[in-house]
C-alpha cells in the first residue's frame, strides 16, 4: 500500500467534495456522483476529507462516512484521506482511514498558533507510526516547515512518502526538494502553481479543479511529464480564470466556487457549511461564464 501511494502522488491526486443535501447532511448519493465523474474522467488518486471537502466542517463520524463512500464509489482508486486536529484525534482519524479500506492518509498542517520544529515532526510522526502500514502525506502550508525536520521525519518513518507542499513560493520549494530526498514532491497548489513547481521537483499535483474538469488536469500533468512548456501553459492560461477566482480574498470562495460549478453541471448542491459561505450571484454569473469557455472538455 505504501508503495501505491508513492505511485499516486506522481499524477493528479484529486481532493473531493462533500455534497449536503437537506438539513444540512451528506447528500450520499450526490456525493458518490461527484466521486464518479472524477473516476470516469479517468484519475486514479483520490483525497476525501481534504480542504475542498470542507474537513474543518465536519465531525467524526462524517469524514468516515466521507471515507466509505469514497472507497464505494471508487473501488481501484487509491485513496489518501484527509486527517488532522489534535494528535489524538489524527491518530484516531488514521486508523479509521486504514480500517476503512484506504491506503494513506494526508495530514493536514497542525491548526494550533504556535509550533516549533521538534513539535511538527513529532505531530506528524505520532500518525505515521500509527498506520505503519498506510502511506503518510504531509501537508506543508507554512514556510516555517524546515528541511530538518522534514528530513528527521523522514528518516524515523519510513512510510511518511510524500510532502503536499502548498506554500507560494516555487524558490523555497526547490529549496527543500534538493535537500530532502526520499519523499514524493507534490505541488499542492493545483493547476495555478503546477507549471513553476514542476521546474523545482514536483512530481504531481494535488487539485479541486479536477472535481469540475478531470479531463484537463490530466492533461496538463501529461503536459508537464512530456515537458511541453509551451503548451502547459497555453493550458494553464485557459484554467487560471477559475483559479484565481478560488484564491480571492484569501481563498474565501475557494471551495464554493467548485460546488456552484458542479452545482450548474447539475452533479450537487451549491450548499457549504459556515464559517464559508456560498457564492453571491455575481459570482454564480462568473462561474457560468467559465465554463462556457471550458464547456468541450466538460
Amino acid at each position: 500500500m505504501i508503495d501505491a501511494v508513492r505511485q499516486a502522488l506522481r499524477s493528479v491526486v484529486a481532493v473531493t467534495v462533500t455534497p449536503f443535501g437537506p438539513g444540512g447532511r451528506i447528500d450520499e448519493p450526490a456525493f458518490a456522483a461527484a466521486v464518479g465523474r472524477l473516476v470516469r474522467g479517468g484519475v486514479t488518486a483520490l483525497t476525501p476529507n481534504g480542504n475542498t471537502g470542507e474537513f474543518y466542517a465536519l465531525g467524526d463520524d462524517e469524514i468516515a462516512r466521507a471515507v466509505a463512500l469514497t472507497r464505494e464509489a471508487a473501488p481501484d482508486a487509491v485513496l489518501v484521506a484527509g486527517v488532522g486536529h489534535d494528535t489524538g484525534r489524527a491518530v484516531r482519524l488514521a486508523r479509521d482511514a486504514a480500517r476503512l479500506g484506504c491506503e494513506g492518509v494526508m495530514v493536514h498542517q497542525p491548526v494550533h498558533p504556535y509550533q516549533s520544529e521538534e513539535g511538527w515532526t513529532a505531530y506528524h510522526r505520532e500518525v505515521a507510526e500509527a498506520v505503519p502500514d498506510r502511506g503518510v502525506v504531509c501537508y506543508v502550508r507554512s514556510p516555517a516547515v524546515t528541511a530538518a525536520a522534514v528530513g528527521e521525519l523522514v528518516r524515523a518513518c519510513p512510510n511518511v512518502v510524500g510532502i503536499k507542499y502548498a506554500v507560494p513560493d516555487p524558490v523555497g520549494f526547490a529549496a527543500l526538494a534538493a535537500e530532502v530526498e526520499g519523499p514524493v514532491w507534490v505541488c499542492g497548489l493545483a493547476e495555478a502553481w503546477a507549471p513553476f513547481f514542476w521546474a523545482g521537483g514536483a512530481e504531481g499535483f494535488t487539485s479541486g479543479l479536477a472535481v469540475i474538469a478531470p479531463r484537463l488536469s490530466l492533461e496538463l500533468l501529461d503536459l508537464l511529464r512530456s515537458g511541453d512548456r509551451a503548451k502547459a501553459l497555453e493550458l494553464w492560461r485557459r484554467l487560471k480564470p477559475i483559479e484565481d477566482m478560488r484564491a480571492r480574498n484569501g481563498g474565501e470562495h475557494n471551495v464554493s466556487v467548485i460546488k456552484e460549478a458542479l452545482a450548474q453541471l447539475g452533479v450537487c448542491d451549491r450548499a457549504v457549511r459556515p464559517p464559508i459561505s456560498e457564492l453571491p450571484e455575481r459570482g454564480r454569473e462568473e462561474v457560468a461564464a467559465i465554463l462556457r469557455t471550458l464547456a468541450a472538455d466538460l
